[in-house]
């Protein structure tokens, strides 16, 4: 089973959107494995996280969770992290009143859980990257570690909310640098195209089980944490394949008109993931979308301050304008 689903720049926006706007979350996924031999990607869709796992919902609030896990060196990891982190974070103390701090330490908590299992299964070894989302009233909760990618809608407008975890990343360089690591040819220890994973306790010089967190490849994630507004129509959530194709924008875009169209996410996700083949993406694809709204997006009309409005292309304005401009 490559997935477990329940069916179920800033922009500027006016403060009386924060208010009374409680989102009518609907979700869809799919995934696809590409040109690749073996399928690495997983994905999950929880409505009810806490009655997932078989606990009442805490207070009257429920807290929904979405995640795509991206494998690498087998498809172990990532199954072991989609069937665990869920429990481990609702069995957290803390949970669900301090979110942020729940979510990073059940990353690492999971990460050391799988290591234990390795430890008596050699043949489970492998990794995977991580990305989640949560969603608890108004507020959207993403982690990250690794380069799969959560891009909000807003308005139409992309919002990144969340930082691929690369070599080529400065920070990420100079963070694994401090440790002694080093990035060969992009890679990580010229071994890994990430510096940020669970798993991978095979790779030497990359953890150290007696010191969690002392190696290079961090399991902890990057955490960002927004209120939603009305204004925000979407999530897309991908595995790195996606983005491999798509630009943030791009991908908005592309979901925005196809929601327009039939209103339908799970549909949505799969025509992003075709879409990403005939563009010629190689990896395995895995799309999330967690919709806002019962209805679709709405047509946007954009007023460009001293552009004029046409249908044309600029190009073909220009050539126009110069056509204009030799009579």
């Amino acid at each position: 089973m490559e997935s477990v689903c329940e069916n179920t720049t800033t922009a500027d926006f006016k403060q009386s959107n924060f208010a009374n706007f409680l989102p009518n979350v609907r979700s869809g996924g799919w995934s696809d494995i590409g040109s690749r031999q073996y399928m690495e990607d997983t994905h999950v869709c929880i409505a009810d996280l806490a009655k997932s796992v078989g606990y009442p919902t805490v207070d009257t609030e429920v807290v929904s969770f979405y995640g795509v896990f991206d494998g690498h060196g087998g498809k172990d990891a990532a199954h072991f992290v989609r069937d665990n982190l869920p429990r481990v974070i609702v069995e957290d103390a803390d949970f669900p009143l301090e979110l942020e701090k729940v979510v990073s330490r059940s990353f690492v908590q999971i990460d050391n859980q799988f290591a234990d299992k390795c430890s008596h299964h050699r043949a489970l070894s492998s990794g995977t990257t991580a990305l989640t989302a949560m969603i608890f009233g108004r507020s959207l909760l993403v982690a990250n570690a690794g380069d799969c990618r959560a891009v909000l809608s807003r308005c139409g407008i992309a919002m990144e909310m969340s930082t691929d975890h690369r070599p080529c990343s400065l920070s990420e360089k100079l963070r694994v640098e401090s440790l002694g690591a080093y990035v060969d040819d992009g890679y990580l220890n010229g071994l890994l195209g990430v510096t940020r994973a669970l798993g991978d306790w095979h790779l030497e010089g990359m953890k150290e089980a007696d010191r969690p967190g002392a190696g290079p490849l961090s399991a902890e994630p990057e955490v960002k944490m927004t209120t939603l507004t009305k204004d925000d129509e979407f999530l897309i959530i991908g595995s790195d394949g996606i983005w491999d194709v798509y630009s943030n924008q791009n991908a908005v875009d592309f979901a925005r008109r196809r929601l327009q169209e039939h209103n339908d996410v799970k549909l949505c996700c799969k025509e992003i993931v075709e879409e990403a083949i005939r563009r010629g993406a190689t990896d395995n694809l895995t799309a999330v979308l967690v919709s806002f709204h019962l209805v679709a997006p709405p047509q946007i009309r954009v007023n460009r301050p001293g552009r004029v409005a046409r249908s044309i292309s600029a190009d073909g304005l220009n050539s126009l304008r110069v056509l204009l401009g030799s009579q």
